[in-house]
């Protein structure tokens, strides 16, 4: 029994742990992963075009003609491995595979003779073997195959210019949301943990694969610089740190939970000369870490220069490159990137010229390679490949060229018709690097969407268009070697998201993951009381009235208004007071009528208004006579001294 336990295992070993380990829960996992499945996701060839619910969004299949052909004829639930099991009846004879019923062989090769029993009728369980000549490396862990092993053997010639060559993972599809706006920057770390996305709304969110369930939320959000886009992210080599880019003038480095670890200083904007400053002295356009060397990563920016940073010393950086220039001036840097061995910096200018400089000793600011004119518009996104041959150009003049290093003068290829709205929009491989892929933006008049364009490195032609939002312009996007799942970036003015594209036959961890957790249930201990707050003050009795408040500050602060008097009283009535209203009170009316009003001080002489009181202030006196009247009867200055003072 020994021996039959490791055999099994043997055979378990080739394929994904959905096949094996996960008997019990294989069940739920199919159910979640059909409620993910693309509804775009039938086969069709590049040129053919799809049905969607956002319209004709062409697309290309990872399943053969045989599986669309069960779908057709009533197949009740979608697997995803039904692809694989048609092609076995196809394939068994030309494999050395065969059944004892002549009918198509359905999982793993059946185990030896000793090991097995004919009790059953022969049906098999689980993907088809492998090829003979299939030997997974033990050595590397990198180099181990993701999914079933391809099919060798075809009988249909199409069907080998399929997609199931390239071995694209599209069936399935989540969407990471959280943004608000456009997901202009897009980051995956090297092990494929966790994801970060950066928005035109200000803000950066973190995912984690391990610790998110199916509900997808990210477990941090943070806003580098107050109301400036995050333009790019990138992960260092050991995936502690990342880098963020911003339209402001400094970058800003955080750990791997989102702890802010310092920024890089801001250059004076009053020195002419950008090689005497410290730094950026206006905003970023592109920045990405060293592929190899944790501590040192490259920057640009509109200002017009290049720079690179030590990780250490964020007070200045360590090199300046100023791109050449056909005439003197500012010209911004719309984008830049490293070799695969960081051993070489392409920036795009916007004069539209492509600038290589390879790092040796000595060197300085004039570019090794220098190609102008490119593009007709701003370049987007530079990117080359491993092995150093080719680089790839994207621009907004809605193109993608293909440039051979050896022969920078012309093109190798020019993809046109590809539009292209954003300054983020970025060019990525497959992880064997036979496929290459760019987004789409959406037009106004379009009615494709925001597309996902591959293309064929060796051949230099369209081999698919995937469809992923009908009304959502796509910017970024990657392939993730480990995980073999696509992310794309996409969204516009109102809405924004990150999409990830799988296969539960072909990808592992990562959307798998999460997707097959469960959000934890809600429990007695969960319920939290909230506080009941108190504050009298806040009550209306308690608050001023904005108007009046406000009003009075104006004229506490109006120098004219502050120190005006008050206008005399006039118009009609008493004092200006009283019968205003020309006797409209039933009072003031009775008073008028009465005699009791009378306006005489208009007719009367002052002098003799006011001695008419005389006699009656000189017995009845009311204000200071009084107080002396007991302690002097006789007034002391009543006798006048004009006599004295005449002697």
């Amino acid at each position: 029994m020994d021996d039959e336990g490791e055999i099994y295992d043997g055979i378990r070993a080739q394929f994904p742990l959905s096949f094996g380990k996960q008997l019990a829960s294989q069940t739920s996992l199919e159910t979640v992963h059909n409620t993910t499945r693309r509804p775009d996701s039938k086969p069709a060839r590049a040129t053919s075009s799809a049905p969607n619910k956002g319209g004709d969004l062409p697309s290309l299949s990872s399943s053969s003609q045989a599986w669309l052909n069960s779908l057709r004829s009533g197949n009740p639930k979608p697997d995803p491995t039904i692809g694989i099991k048609s092609n076995i009846r196809e394939d068994s004879t030309a494999a050395g595979i065969a059944d004892s019923d002549g009918g198509a062989m359905i999982g793993p090769p059946r185990p030896p003779a000793e090991l097995g029993s004919d009790d059953d009728d022969g049906g098999m369980v689980g993907p088809p073997p492998p090829p003979p000549n299939f030997a997974p490396d033990d050595d590397e862990d990198d180099d181990l195959m993701i999914g079933p092993p391809p099919q060798s053997l075809q009988s249909d010639e199409d069907e080998e210019e399929g997609e199931n060559r390239y071995r694209i993972p599209f069936s399935n599809e989540i969407v990471l949301k959280g943004h608000s706006k456009v997901v202009s920057a897009l980051a995956v770390d090297h092990s494929g943990s966790r994801v970060l996305t950066g928005s035109y709304d200000y803000t950066v969110c973190m995912y984690d694969f391990q610790g998110m369930n199916s509900r997808l939320a990210s477990f941090r959000q943070l806003e580098p610089f107050e109301g400036h886009q995050v333009r790019n992210l990138s992960w260092s080599p050991s995936a502690d740190r990342f880098l963020c880019v911003t339209g402001s003038a400094q970058a800003k480095i955080y750990d791997r939970d989102g702890l802010t670890l310092g920024e890089f200083i801001k250059g004076d904007m009053y020195i002419r000369d950008l090689k005497n400053t410290k730094g950026h002295i206006s905003g970023l356009t592109w920045g990405e870490w060293h592929p190899k060397t944790k501590e040192t990563l490259l920057t640009s920016s509109e200002d017009g220069s290049l720079r690179i940073w030590d990780v250490n010393n964020f007070k200045s950086q360590k090199q300046v490159i100023k791109p050449k220039l056909a005439r003197p001036g500012r010209v911004p840097v719309t984008t830049c990137t490293w070799d695969h061995e960081g051993k070489c910096i392409a920036g795009a200018v916007g004069d539209g010229s492509i600038q290589i400089w390879n790092l040796k000793p000595g060197w300085g600011s004039r570019p090794d390679i220098y190609v102008e004119k490119c593009h007709s518009d701003d370049i987007t996104g530079l990117k080359f490949s491993s092995d150093g041959k080719l680089l790839l150009s994207r621009s907004f003049d809605g193109s993608l060229k293909v440039w051979d290093l050896q022969k920078m003068k012309e093109p190798l290829k020019v993809f046109e018709d590809l539009p292209n709205n954003y300054a983020q929009t970025n060019i990525a491989f497959s992880p064997d690097e036979l496929l290459f892929m760019t987004g789409t933006s959406v037009e106004r008049d379009s009615t494709s969407g925001g597309l996902l364009c591959l293309f064929d490195r060796e051949k230099l032609e369209l081999v698919s268009r995937i469809g992923i939002s009908p009304t959502c312009s796509v910017v970024q996007c990657a392939w993730h070697p480990r995980l073999n799942q696509i992310f794309a970036t996409a969204g516009d003015k109102s809405q924004g998201g990150c999409y990830i594209l799988y296969d539960p036959t072909l990808s592992e961890r990562g959307a798998l993951v999460c997707m097959g957790r469960a959000p934890r249930k809600k429990s007695v201990d969960d319920f939290e009381a909230k506080p009941v707050i108190h504050n009298p003050h806040a009550l209306p009795l308690f608050r001023d009235l904005p108007s009046r408040k406000r009003q009075r500050e104006k004229i506490l602060k109006d120098p004219m208004k502050s120190h005006k008097p008050e206008l005399p009283i006039t118009g009609p009535g008493h004092g200006g007071r009283v019968g205003t209203t020309k006797g409209s009170l039933l009072t003031q009316y009775l008073l008028k009528q009465g005699g009791l009003i009378k306006e005489t001080w208009m007719e009367e002489d002052p002098r003799e208004a006011i001695l008419k009181y005389a006699d009656v202030a000189a017995k009845d006196p009311k204000y200071i006579a009084p107080a002396y009247a007991q302690t002097q009867p006789e007034t002391v200055f009543a006798d006048s001294d004009s006599e004295e003072e005449a002697k």
